[in-house]
């Protein structure tokens, strides 16, 4: 795969909207939010407008790093129906322009961040722009099945970006937050994977689901939740976070784990498209981060 023939020849006019579009608000929104728990879960008080300025860099630097990924895919997500209407496959949009505001926003976000808050923090910024839109996009994505095992780091570097900005130095919660988000992305990805699997293999994508098959993913799924467990829990047990945060990652965790284990032992066929275990796993795994991360700010605040 290259970055070279458009997929429109003469693409309409972009608007706002497709410049918004381009930063994947959905996935941003989760990005920002871990961010922000990060911050807020820090032991130190933090300057209202350094935070503010933190939490906006951290969002630019997703948005750019979107931006770059639908510009080096915009052939691949013509291929696939959940990707088609994005402003490059759908025409909306020139491929240099989506490059371009990449480059300037993932630019900007280490620059103010450096100046603004810090470089400790600008520099781990940079390297989560770096890591998903060269090393995962580029790299991982299209040559292995484990690009999302991998590849997970870069959507784990938000809460350890919004701690540093606090603290200004890495400690061990910061990595206790970066892994809990490691571990969490290979299952959350891969339910997505397995009732879009048709979409992957149409794009000629190797996720796990094409090139291991539903039972190996399933399995895998299942490990990386047995896993999740105690790593989600290793915050309480290590004494950097209290009970309020220890019993909601018990609870958590144990209904992820459940959900994996259907996923796991499921068997059924096309006609359970519509109520599959995976989409269900899927789902509460957005709600799982938002969930997990809230009781960690709650700790802070309520236990301290």
């Amino acid at each position: 795969m290259t970055a070279s023939a458009a997929p429109a020849a003469h693409p309409l006019p972009a608007d706002w909207r497709d410049f918004f579009a381009l930063t994947k608000p959905r996935v941003m929104s989760l990005v920002i939010f871990t961010g922000l728990c990060g911050l807020l879960a820090a032991p130190v008080h933090v300057d209202p407008i350094i935070g503010f300025t933190a939490i906006l860099c951290i969002a630019l630097g997703a948005g750019g790093s979107a931006a770059l990924n639908q510009w080096w895919e915009a052939d691949l997500d013509a291929k696939m129906k959940r990707t088609a209407n994005r402003p490059l496959p759908a025409g909306r949009m020139d491929r240099t322009s989506a490059r371009d505001f990449g480059i300037a926003l993932g630019a900007a976000s280490v620059l103010i961040m450096g100046v603004a808050v810090g470089w400790l923090a600008a520099v781990i910024l940079a390297l989560s722009i770096v890591y998903y839109s060269v090393v995962y996009t580029i790299w991982l994505k299209p040559r292995t099945p484990q690009n999302i095992v991998i590849g997970g780091g870069a959507g784990a570097f938000p809460p350890m970006i919004g701690w540093i900005a606090a603290t200004g130095e890495i400690t061990l919660m910061p990595i206790l937050l970066f892994a809990i988000i490691f571990f969490w992305t290979p299952p959350h990805f891969w339910a997505l994977a397995l009732f879009v699997e048709t979409d992957y293999a149409a794009a000629g994508i190797p996720m796990m689901p094409v090139v291991a098959g539903h039972k190996s993913t399933r399995r895998q799924i299942l490990v990386y939740a047995v896993l999740m467990l105690p790593i989600s829990l290793a915050p309480f047990w290590l004494e950097v976070a209290g009970w309020l945060y220890g019993a909601s990652a018990l609870l958590l965790s144990g209904v992820f784990l459940l959900l994996a284990l259907r996923v796991a032992v499921f068997r059924g066929g096309a006609a359970d498209m519509d109520m599959r275990p995976e989409k269900r796993l899927f789902a509460y795994s957005v709600l799982y981060l938002f969930a997990l991360f809230a009781a960690l700010v709650a700790d802070r605040y309520l236990v301290g």
